[in-house]
């Protein structure tokens, strides 16, 4: 009982903090005051401001991340396997969220944000090939994307936890495209020609394109395995009618369950 009162304390505190801003759906210019709201909202969290969310996910400018794996085959641009470690991403504090929509039908969400400047720095090991290119390889890499825009469609289930509405997140969903884009990988080829590993690192950045849609599925799940170590984790914390504040009950959304 003392956890419950103590939560219910903390939630109802958090209405008074200059980084909420509650929207209602039914009213006119919903979008333009979410868009704000969630804007204010992250920039926040992601600034590291939050003393309790950087107590339940750490730091996240620059974010680390372990490893990823990543598997294409039968792709026009590239068939690759890579195995990406010790990951640094930055960037993710200046994000901007450009359009925030919520559907008055499941509540899910469609938000657009963009990156000024977004940086992925790590390990690498790849097999395949890339632009026609046999690419094989160990070492470091460096990848920067200048504007990167960014579509994420959220899907949710409401629940109730005490006198509140939260959002679990279910499913994440992203598309992604770029401005520009420079790369860097030592030790391509097994490291055994520099010249070839330089004009190699040259070709990728001078096609910049074409290079990077051959890694867009990389970078799109790069992305999208942050969003979503992220994402459920902050709407496990914040109600979900903080921020759409006339949101439904899940027992009137869903019936008696």
């Amino acid at each position: 009982m003392t956890v419950k009162i103590a939560a219910s304390a903390w939630y109802h505190a958090l209405r008074t903090t200059s980084y909420i801003k509650s929207c209602k759906i039914y009213e006119p210019e919903f979008t333009k005051c979410s868009t704000e709201s969630i804007q204010r909202f992250l920039k926040e969290v992601f600034t590291a401001k939050v003393p309790e969310v950087v107590a339940e996910v750490g730091k996240l400018d620059p974010l680390h991340l372990d490893e990823i794996h990543f598997k294409q085959d039968n792709n026009d641009a590239a068939s690759l396997r890579a195995h990406l470690t010790n990951l640094e991403v930055s960037g993710l504090s200046n994000i901007q969220v450009t359009e925030s929509r919520v559907s008055k039908k499941d509540f899910s969400w469609l938000t657009k944000l963009f990156f000024p400047k977004f940086k992925i720095e790590g390990h690498y090991k790849m097999d395949g090939r890339v632009l026609l290119l046999p690419l094989k390889g160990e070492g470091q890499m460096v990848i920067e994307i200048d504007a990167m825009n960014v579509t994420m469609r959220t899907k949710t289930r409401l629940i109730e936890k005490g006198d509140f509405t939260f959002y679990n997140v279910t499913d994440i969903k992203l598309d992604l495209d770029a401005q520009k884009m420079t790369s860097y990988f030592d030790n391509l080829f097994g490291g055994n020609n520099e010249e070839i590993n330089r004009s190699t690192n040259e070709s990728f950045n001078k096609n910049w394109r074409d290079f990077f849609e051959a890694l867009r599925p990389l970078i799109t799940d790069t992305v999208d395995k942050i969003m979503f170590n992220l994402i459920p984790k902050l709407f496990h914390m914040y109600p979900a009618n903080f921020f759409v504040e006339d949101i439904p009950t899940p027992q009137k959304l869903y019936g008696k369950q």
